[in-house]
């Protein structure tokens, strides 16, 4: 009853509360990236794979410029991420945004992480499970490990919380959550150029 009915119901309670408390937050933030920017926006959208492998837009706090070379060329990730944008990292605040995710009903407060499309045929049929439920904000996996897990644990884990899956479990995750970023325990700030352990660069396409 709680998988199907109940655990949407309190995502949807809890994402508009949380919306409505923390929209001062949320007006300061955007105003505050938009002039670290250097006029490139506050908001980054990207397409993320979700229940049922259903593509939505994901939504973000952006943390670089926009800044180009000469040539017009995108100037590394490590150049154009701000201290900013380093502070919404390190906070993760720039997650913030993604409550609208779970408003729309895209995403879940807590469940696997919605990792990038390019991703969907590397995945073994086990490891599919994780998007038999809605991808979270934060979620089994980022409260034991999180980027320090190899991507054969971080997705054992996933599936290991969709077979779980319980009231219980979901209030000890946010509980967990709330405890590391306070502490800022797991958190890493990773540049795009520094993300060298692609799931697509460690296996072969298996669909």
């Amino acid at each position: 009853m709680y998988k199907h009915f109940f655990k949407r119901l309190i995502d949807f309670t809890l994402s508009l509360i949380a919306l409505i408390v923390l929209s001062p937050v949320y007006l300061v933030v955007t105003i505050w990236l938009h002039f670290a920017n250097k006029g490139a926006g506050a908001f980054f959208y990207q397409e993320r794979p979700g229940k049922n492998e259903k593509i939505f837009k994901i939504y973000k706090y952006k943390s670089m410029t926009d800044e180009r070379d000469t040539e017009g060329n995108m100037l590394p990730d490590v150049q154009r991420l701000t201290k900013v944008g380093r502070f919404v990292r390190a906070t993760s605040i720039d997650e913030l945004p993604q409550l609208f995710n779970v408003l729309k009903g895209d995403m879940a407060l807590i469940g696997p992480r919605p990792l990038l499309v390019e991703y969907l045929p590397y995945y073994t049929e086990r490891e599919r499970l994780r998007h038999t439920v809605r991808p979270g904000i934060t979620g089994y996996t980022q409260v034991h490990g999180r980027n320090n897990l190899t991507w054969d644990d971080r997705l054992e884990m996933d599936v290991y919380y969709v077979e779980h899956l319980s009231l219980w479990a979901d209030a000890k995750i946010i509980l967990t959550t709330v405890v590391n970023v306070l502490s800022r325990k797991d958190v890493q700030v990773i540049t795009g150029d520094q993300k060298t352990s692609k799931l697509s660069q460690q296996r072969k396409p298996l669909r």
